[in-house]
């Protein structure tokens, strides 16, 4: 039992990992008079959820919408996908839908994924500049010793990177792995640790390191960074469509002129602002499919990055975004979730050899939302779509 102290009176809370812990969590929340009758609903069987979650106790519910056909001409994702979205944003669904209308009016978006890797940064700090220079020549001498380290942890990933920043005598590591169809964030965590096990076995001067830690801040791990959208964490992916100028005016009720003049002016914003990225909106989409799809909710901070490319064309405007750092999975964490893999099953994305075409559909759902967002502000129908459809008028 664990004990917290209460308002009048020592609470306990079972550490029971079985069904009666749940039992007792949930009488435990009661017992303060809070009703929990929804949150006690449609529960996941305990071994469902192992590895998942501590203390469970109940289940929280999200809508889940239905949007497309998404047309998609990738390497991997070629065809028409329904998207299921998980969100309470009224407006959210019906919004990418029209985006994805409008890309299957035009022809459908092709889709490419450029680079791909997971990252894990240790750090050392030297005793002096030569001992941190001797270290940085060292490590570019041992390679195979660090690639072999990684083989003794993991039979899907292997070490693809080693890239070397030095700060003085502080020298950070970026190791880069490929990790097949997992996020990989387990994986890479063992991998870099065997490696820098390696190294403090076999560096010939490691007393002349000051300071070690396994996790710097350099690989942005849930943050946003420069580097990360130079370098890639997760894939790097472009989806582009060229929309013809009647569709424009149809669908979005506006003009390909209209268009680039946002694009111009919000880029120049962005850029006085100081704004990560120049789209709109990338994390309403990827957060809405992240929910549902079981994916770490918590990497849209390194994903949500999007870069727009707007270029008028002879027969109406081509449209692209680029997902710089796009982390996702199809294998392991809440991806194996009942409800989760059910999504991802629409999808015909879970499991082995999927990644790369869940991450080709990811991207063609950010750009059908920036679409359908610009064309909303561009023709000045945002305002009245969310007083018509985004609010919960109690």
């Amino acid at each position: 039992m664990t004990e917290l102290n209460g308002d009048s009176k020592d609470l306990r809370i079972s550490r029971d990992k079985g069904e009666q812990g749940i039992i007792d969590r949930q009488k435990f929340i009661e017992e303060r008079e809070v009703d929990i009758d929804w949150l006690k609903k449609c529960l996941y069987p305990n071994e469902a959820v192992k590895g998942n979650i501590e203390h469970y106790f109940g289940t929280a519910k999200i809508p889940i919408g239905l949007a497309g056909p998404l047309v998609i001409e990738g390497d991997h994702a070629r065809g028409e996908f329904y998207i299921p979205l998980a969100t309470t944003e009224g407006t959210l669904v019906a919004s990418y839908n029209r985006g994805m209308t409008i890309i299957r009016k035009s022809g459908g978006c092709k889709v490419k994924i450029f680079e791909e890797g997971m990252h894990r940064a240790p750090m050392f700090r030297f005793t002096s500049l030569l001992e941190a220079q001797k270290f940085i020549d060292w490590l570019k001498e041992n390679r195979k010793g660090m690639e072999d380290a990684v083989a003794t942890t993991t039979s899907h990933g292997r070490l693809s990177e080693v890239d070397i920043y030095n700060l003085g005598r502080t020298v950070y590591v970026r190791f880069g792995f490929y990790t097949g169809d997992a996020a990989g964030m387990n994986m890479v965590n063992l991998a870099s640790y065997s490696i820098c096990k390696f190294i403090q076995k076999t560096y010939p001067n490691w007393i002349a390191v000051e300071s070690f830690h396994l996790a710097s801040k350099f690989c942005s791990d849930k943050k946003y960074s420069q580097i990360n959208i130079l370098k890639t964490r997760g894939k790097k992916v472009t989806a582009e469509v060229e929309i013809p100028r009647d569709i424009l005016a149809e669908m979005l009720r506006t003009t390909p002129e209209r268009l680039n003049s946002s694009f111009i002016d919000g880029t120049l914003s962005c850029m006085y602002s100081g704004a990560t990225s120049n789209g709109f909106h990338a994390a309403n989409g990827l957060a809405a499919l992240f929910i549902a799809c079981g994916q770490d909710v918590a990497n849209l901070a390194e994903s949500h990055a999007d870069i727009w490319d707007l270029r008028l064309t002879e027969k109406g405007i081509y449209f692209a975004i680029t997902l710089p750092s796009l982390i996702v999975g199809t294998v392991g964490g809440g991806t194996n979730l009942p409800t989760q893999k059910e999504c991802l099953n629409i999808l015909d994305c879970k499991g082995t050899g999927k990644s790369k075409k869940f991450a080709e559909i990811v991207a063609g759902v950010v750009l059908a939302g920036e679409i359908s967002l610009v064309g909303a502000i561009t023709s000045e129908e945002w305002v009245s779509a969310h007083e018509s459809l985004g609010r919960n008028k109690e």
